[in-house]
């Protein structure tokens, strides 16, 4: 499924006590990071964080909304919608 690509929205809460899926926040993913939200280092937490969720490289994903925001629209390369909700759904609460 290389061709495949997803949106995902999330909704990140930087300097938390861990980082982790939460789960869902209505259409949104609610990510926690313990990274600051100062120099982008928030969305680079929140982005491995859903690369290793997700189990696909860093590389593939990146943020094309909200970049300065809490909510933001994350691109994904090589999944496809339902296989990106299956893998945050197992991933989430951990």
């Amino acid at each position: 499924m290389k061709d495949a690509a997803t949106r995902i929205r999330v909704k990140v809460t930087p300097a938390s006590g861990r980082s982790e899926i939460v789960g869902r926040h209505g259409e949104a993913w609610r990510i926690r990071v313990t990274s600051t939200p100062e120099r982008g280092r928030a969305n680079d937490a929140a982005l491995r964080l859903l690369a290793e969720t997700l189990a696909i490289p860093r590389r593939n994903l990146s943020v094309i909304a909200g970049h300065t925001t809490r909510d933001k629209l994350v691109a994904v390369d090589g999944l496809s919608d339902a296989e990106a909700e299956s893998r945050l759904r197992k991933g989430a609460g951990r």
